[in-house]
């Protein structure tokens, strides 16, 4: 329901601007068809229909295989502008979603800063990771590492990039008493494309995770400010779409790792339908502000996967536009037309896979916690 709502959000952007530009909306569909029941008001269809995914928007003269009865409210014989205009506007929406949620959430529950404590603590070890090998925990505090002292995540991280391969030890104080441990860094950072991985830490926003040896770690302490209550709306839009910038960028470098594991064939795990379903319903136990969270978040990465300059894409209808810009004239709408067909069906298939995959790990793991450490992990 909260997918279909982002994807609703998404198609009223391109309906808005579409009608501002001119361009004749056929039909805006609640759902996807076959179509339950539908209302003409002025020139727009408003239909309901039976599949309940997000939604659509029809425009006149998208294709130049239609019959075009108003060619002046074409979607293509509109200015190169008007169509970018159009086909950006659904992930401008998405953003600004996800901008004003995490603003209303720093609005009513403060703003969160954070400050450093001079000490580098343990918040969670990845399954079969180096780290759990050696007996790290969450909870520890790291001391030392080859006995030089560490304060903060960065000289963490700095000591442990330059000693991958090779054993290290490290001093951590647990429950008041020190320990050792001996961990061998990873070679490679493993490359997931799969950011939901993080969310228990990353939803708190101070964790770094260090895939090296298979550990999110902090050095900082989060503290709630209260800003005077006339100035607080405006603290929290800045700091809202501050923090929807943020995770946009840290979806980015997860796509990117994706691409990068790829062409090095490392498969990447994707989260679809299922996992989404369940991963929401786990983090909608912590609570309605945990949940929002939530809910910003797959609308930045809606957003983000929508910008990419792939066929049946926004970013792949945007790249055709950036080809006529750049040659002088249309692609041929028939050609582009079907890329665009071609690049759907693949894109179909592989949720179909996804899903299909996830059902398949649902039945094995037997529980819906031992399903999502399974799609997580």
């Amino acid at each position: 329901l909260a997918l279909s709502v982002l994807i609703l959000v998404h198609e009223l952007g391109h309906f808005l601007v579409a009608r501002k530009a001119g361009i004749w909306v056929e039909e805006f569909g609640f759902g996807l068809p076959p179509r339950i029941v539908a209302k003409k008001i002025g020139e727009t269809v408003y239909s309901l229909n039976l599949l309940p995914f997000g939604g659509f928007v029809k425009l006149h003269g998208e294709a130049d295989d239609e019959s075009l009865s108003k060619p002046k409210q074409a979607f293509l014989n509109k200015s190169l502008k008007a169509r970018f205009a159009v086909i950006v506007a659904g992930v401008i929406m998405n953003f600004l979603l996800a901008g004003l949620i995490f603003a209303g959430i720093n609005t009513i529950s403060g703003i969160p800063t954070y400050h450093e404590v001079g000490q580098v603590t343990v918040l969670n070890v990845e399954k079969d990771s180096p780290a759990e090998k050696s007996d790290l925990k969450p909870g520890d505090n790291i001391k030392s590492i080859n006995k030089v002292q560490v304060k903060t995540t960065e000289e963490f991280i700095k000591i442990v990039e330059e000693k991958r391969g090779e054993s290290v030890e490290i001093e951590l104080l647990r429950n008041g008493e020190s320990y050792s441990v001996f961990v061998t860094p990873r070679q490679k950072e493993a490359i997931e494309g799969d950011f939901f991985n993080k969310i228990s830490a990353t939803l708190k926003n101070f964790a770094n995770d260090e895939g090296s040896i298979g550990v999110a770690i902090t050095s900082k302490e989060a503290e709630i400010v209260y800003p005077p209550l006339w100035k607080r709306p405006l603290v929290g839009i800045s700091y809202g779409f501050s923090e929807a910038v943020s995770w946009g960028k840290s979806i980015v470098v997860g796509i990117a790792k994706t691409f990068v594991g790829l062409a090095f064939g490392i498969a990447p795990k994707l989260v679809g339908p299922v996992g989404l379903l369940f991963l929401g319903t786990e983090v909608a136990k912590q609570g309605i502000i945990d949940l929002l969270n939530f809910f910003a978040v797959i609308s930045v990465n809606l957003a983000i996967i929508n910008i990419l300059p792939l066929p049946a894409l926004d970013g792949g209808r945007l790249l055709f536009l950036v080809i006529e810009g750049v040659i002088g004239k249309k692609v041929v709408p028939r050609v582009e037309a079907g890329i665009h067909t071609v690049g759907m069906a693949i894109l179909l298939l592989l949720i179909f896979v996804i899903t299909f995959n996830e059902v398949r790990i649902l039945i094995s793991a037997g529980s819906i916690s031992g399903f999502l450490e399974s799609v997580l992990r």
